[in-house]
């Protein structure tokens, strides 16, 4: 009797080396698309481990083999103080999500990298492999664009998630997240930690609050910020070695991270807030609640609001500064330095009553993403949230507070952040 012959799901699912050219074929097709053509250590990662897997060597993909093999490093490679392999594993796998999210790549041939493993797995298309939150696609880092008013974030890659993903994400964590606290199951509640305290003229709120991220996609114009009508986007021409998005209402993913983490002191409360980009964002609006302003340079209200303080953001001589207006002295990143050559960050973490707006204000704002990503760890993260606070006056509650955080950046990560400078009134 003949035996029926296998459908192609079947085939590579059960032995995926007969169909080595398949494989071959959408590697093809994954290392010309933007999300991979544009680096060169995803890529490399990526066709090294499928070539060995498809060769039969899937046995020897280890750490170690590929940091030595595919990133040229020594033998006595130490992955604890150069996680390279892990980072890069991580990134490939993220956009291989993006990748087969995206419609038009819902029927051919799916290739996944296991969490916890470096041996990439060949599904057939019938069977959805990977099922994760809509994530769309990260536009290609190579690409250029930015007004002359302004220069925009300084050339990094760019990490980008649609704004309709952030406002899930940001809920869907923030109504699970426990490390504000929330309801607990004794006679008598604890008192109010650091963070709660830090917190609490925003939650204090009976209005809602207003999340205001940055956005890289967008061009501000340097002559807006001292007004504070609607934000004004410049439609300039593009100019070179800046990063342009050609989706727009984009945000960066170190502002969506801070977004998820510190909307979690409100949820936790059961307070209300909204999430607005900050071209949408109006003075009227800004006006009405409590307001978190996340980013910097890609953020008109920050820029606005910081003017008036100690510390503030400047453009000058293609350097993007973080200014100590009473000392006379700045921190500083050239706007052209890749990002491969960040080696440091700085940033802003404050928490004001702006006379402006009327309302109180938190801040979250780097030079770079990096800068942004570890302010925010201040503002959920109990432990740097205490040494900030072991620099202030005992009644820091009562008052004024702005920060200058440094953070160190290894592979485009940010490390834990340092309190260079502390300001109260």
């Amino acid at each position: 009797m003949p035996v029926a012959p296998k459908s192609p799901q079947e085939t590579l699912e059960t032995s995926p080396l007969t169909d080595a050219p398949k494989v071959r074929e959408q590697l093809e097709r994954l290392l010309a698309h933007p999300l991979f053509a544009n680096s060169k250590r995803y890529p490399a990662l990526l066709a090294y481990t499928v070539e060995q897997t498809l060769l039969g060597n899937g046995g020897e993909l280890k750490e170690r083999s590929i940091a030595v093999e595919v990133f040229g490093r020594a033998p006595s490679y130490d992955a604890n103080s150069d996680p390279v392999v892990r980072i890069t594993a991580g990134e490939v796998r993220k956009r291989l999500t993006q990748y087969y999210y995206e419609p038009a790549h819902r029927g051919e041939l799916i290739i996944e990298l296991p969490i916890g493993s470096y041996v990439p797995v060949f599904r057939g298309a019938e069977r959805p492999a990977i099922e994760a939150e809509p994530v769309p696609e990260i536009p290609a880092e190579e690409a250029t664009e930015q007004a002359p008013q302004l220069p925009p974030t300084p050339v990094r890659r760019k990490r980008y998630w649609g704004f309709a993903v952030t406002i899930l994400v940001a809920t869907g964590l923030a109504a699970a997240a426990g490390w504000f606290g929330g309801r607990r199951y004794h006679d008598d509640p604890p008192p109010p930690s650091n963070i709660d305290r830090f917190w609490e003229p925003i939650a204090a709120s009976l209005n809602p609050t207003t999340f205001c991220l940055g956005e890289p996609a967008k061009n501000i114009d340097l002559n807006a910020v001292n007004s504070y009508d609607a934000p004004v986007v410049s439609n300039s021409p593009p100019e070179q070695l800046y990063v342009r998005l050609h989706l727009s209402g984009h945000l960066a993913l170190a502002d969506v991270i801070t977004l998820t983490r510190t909307v979690a002191a409100l949820a936790s409360r059961h307070k209300s807030f909204r999430i607005l980009p900050a071209s949408e964002a109006k003075f009227s609006q800004l006006r009405e609640g409590p307001v978190v302003l996340i980013g910097a340079f890609d953020n008109i209200w920050t820029l606005r609001v910081t003017q008036k303080l100690r510390f503030g953001f400047e453009s000058k001589e293609g350097e993007a500064l973080l200014v100590d207006r009473k000392k006379q002295t700045a921190w500083a990143t050239a706007w052209d330095l890749p990002y491969q050559k960040l080696s440091r960050d700085y940033a802003i973490v404050a928490r004001i009553h702006d006379s402006t707006t009327g309302q109180p204000v938190i801040i979250a704002a780097g030079i770079s993403e990096e800068g942004t990503e570890a302010a925010g760890e201040i503002l959920y993260n109990p432990v740097y949230l205490d040494t900030l606070l072991a620099k202030a006056p005992p009644n820091w509650e009562q008052m004024n507070m702005e920060a200058v955080i440094e953070t160190q950046v290894i592979e485009g990560h940010p490390g834990p952040p340092t309190i260079l400078a502390v300001e109260t009134w």
